[in-house]
């Protein structure tokens, strides 16, 4: 699945950028540190937009391509905000034959945005994941850190609910 760019105005701060600085000054004379800039510049922003990518690439003479690539490659690094709120469902197998994709196209109707988005006010942000492991309860979602199971879509305004959707 092809990681989406955020369509959200960037928000970094002063604080951010000089936190990043003093990572990126930290590392910057050794390109296989670049993994770590980038792990730090996602702790510190949430998230990697090109922004971000811009600064690493400056500061690392590293090309923007290759930072990208990375980011692109790797699962762990986000393009795209996550919201207060990560709804992630669960579209492994198990789950999608048991209808997770309507539980997935329901919240994106709801919420209003599509897989890797994050809604404007920065309340929900949507993924899809491939496994949680708690196929016997599928299909599955998680609201951060907390798991529902045997779901169908009427369940999902009710979930919503509860974290002020």
């Amino acid at each position: 699945m092809k990681k989406k760019i955020s369509k959200l105005p960037f928000k970094g701060t002063a604080e951010q950028e000089a936190q990043l600085k003093k990572v990126i000054d930290e590392f910057k004379d050794d390109e296989s540190n670049l993994m770590v800039v980038m792990q730090k510049a996602q702790d510190i922003y949430g998230y990697l937009p090109f922004e971000v990518q811009e600064m690493i690439s400056e500061g690392m003479g590293v090309s923007l391509e290759k930072i990208y690539g990375v980011a692109t490659f790797y699962a762990q690094f986000s393009l795209a905000p996550k919201g207060e709120y990560n709804v992630s469902v669960c579209l492994g197998t198990a789950c999608y034959v048991k209808g997770a994709q309507a539980i997935f196209d329901g919240l994106s109707e709801k919420l209003g945005i599509g897989v890797d988005e994050c809604t404007p006010d920065g309340k929900f942000s949507l993924t899809a994941c491939r496994c949680i492991g708690a196929c016997g309860l599928g299909p599955v979602l998680t609201v951060n850190d907390e798991v529902y199971g045997k779901l169908t879509p009427d369940d999902v305004p009710k979930i919503l609910a509860k974290y002020g959707a």
